[in-house]
């Protein structure tokens, strides 16, 4: 499995490098290994966002990969989204594997062990 998330960001400030950063930051927390930048998996991002340029919409592609979406305005950066994702850590709970009170697949697809790959598009 891989990780695959989508960005929109007017005024992107963020390299892939530092989104990997970030992902990793959360993922030591937790004693899971770190994720590597896959090109691939990036075209795939540019590929299926490009169908919704200049929309609002939000739409999972029922791909084969994981996908984490954000959307801000005016701009969001990698940083803020990743503070979105990993924000939801709290309605984790490891002992049932389970999202508790809230929303937590943000943050499972963050931290998932089986993730090893990121493309984000911003």
């Amino acid at each position: 499995m891989t990780l695959f998330a989508i960005l929109q960001i007017s005024n992107a400030q963020d390299s892939p490098q530092d989104f990997i950063n970030a992902h990793n930051r959360a993922r030591a927390e937790v004693g899971v290994g770190p994720i590597s930048w896959h090109e691939s998996v990036a075209s795939y991002a540019r590929n299926y966002l490009s169908q919704f340029k200049g929309s609002c919409k939000m739409v999972h592609s029922g791909g084969p990969y994981g996908e984490n979406l954000a959307w801000g305005y005016p701009d969001l950066t990698g940083e803020a989204a990743m503070n979105m994702w990993v924000g939801e850590k709290r309605f984790y709970d490891y002992n049932s594997n389970s999202c508790l009170g809230g929303e937590c697949r943000h943050y499972t697809q963050v931290v998932w062990r089986n993730s090893v790959r990121l493309g984000d598009l911003q």
